[in-house]
């Protein structure tokens, strides 16, 4: 039997500001992406793009993935989320005041089709600053399904602590001063606290216990565009199938670094 499990919402282009290349991506389509590679796993996309070049792009990067796209909502005349994207000499992106334009994403809303669709979900992963993510909270705890969030660098501790007994997958990008409050939490609620550390790994909690894992080191850092998206990804399709955090863990770790040998967030 495959795990269910929904990516949404953020389907994007990164468009390199060096030569202009289109790079498909987001946390969702990043995450699917990665997803599709493991057969014990049954990924859905939800979300919307334009019809335009970058949507095209987009559905054109996924069309040999086993990736379900009924709830890929492609609106005519529609502009699909671009994120003009800088690189340093040393690979890592970066992004400008105005690099982001949100597109249809901005004002993309469930439709009846798409809470079917969650209602068969087994894990639904989204980033914490999603515009639908308080109706997927509610669609939680209503249906039930897991709930796996990346809080990326947000940093409002007590709005993050005031849904942490919603979240069972808690993903953050962190610094080793913040370990303490997620050890913490861990304790009080029953999700899995995972803080990824960049190049010095990752660590997790869960009821207290503290499990920690080192990055792999790649020689040669092309782009980090999409590298937590494909560590949370593999992290879960690790545990769903195995229930091992550091297994879980170290896959995350080992895709991560794969994902920092090419642009984008993965490979088509």
């Amino acid at each position: 039997m495959k795990t269910k499990i929904v990516a949404m919402t953020t389907m994007c282009g990164d468009i390199f500001d060096a030569t202009g290349e289109i790079r498909p991506g987001g946390e969702a389509l990043n995450f699917a992406a990665i997803a599709s590679e493991y057969p014990h796993v049954e990924i859905s996309l939800v979300g919307a793009i334009g019809d335009d070049e970058c949507g095209r792009e987009i559905l054109k990067s996924i069309q040999n993935k086993k990736i379900d796209q009924s709830c890929i909502h492609v609106v005519a005349g529609g502009t699909t989320a671009c994120n003009r994207t800088y690189l340093t000499e040393q690979g890592d992106r970066y992004y400008k005041e105005d690099s982001w334009n949100g597109g249809v994403y901005n004002t993309f809303r469930l439709t009846d089709k798409d809470r079917e669709k969650l209602k068969e979900a087994e894990i639904v992963f989204l980033n914490f600053e999603c515009t639908n993510f308080d109706e997927v909270l509610e669609l939680k705890r209503k249906l039930g399904f897991q709930l796996a969030v990346d809080f990326d660098v947000a940093r409002d501790l007590e709005k993050l602590e005031s849904i942490a007994a919603d979240v069972d997958f808690f993903f953050i990008s962190g610094e080793e001063s913040l370990l303490p409050v997620f050890r913490d939490w861990s304790l009080k609620y029953d999700g899995i606290f995972n803080v990824t550390l960049a190049e010095k790994g990752s660590v997790s909690f869960q009821k207290g216990q503290e499990y920690r894992t080192l990055a792999v080191p790649v020689e040669e850092i092309i782009d980090t565009t999409g590298c937590g998206d494909s560590y949370h990804s593999a992290f879960i399709c690790s545990y769903v199938k195995e229930r091992d955090i550091l297994k879980a863990m170290e896959e995350g770790a080992r895709i991560a670094s794969k994902t920092l040998t090419h642009l984008g967030g993965f490979t088509y």
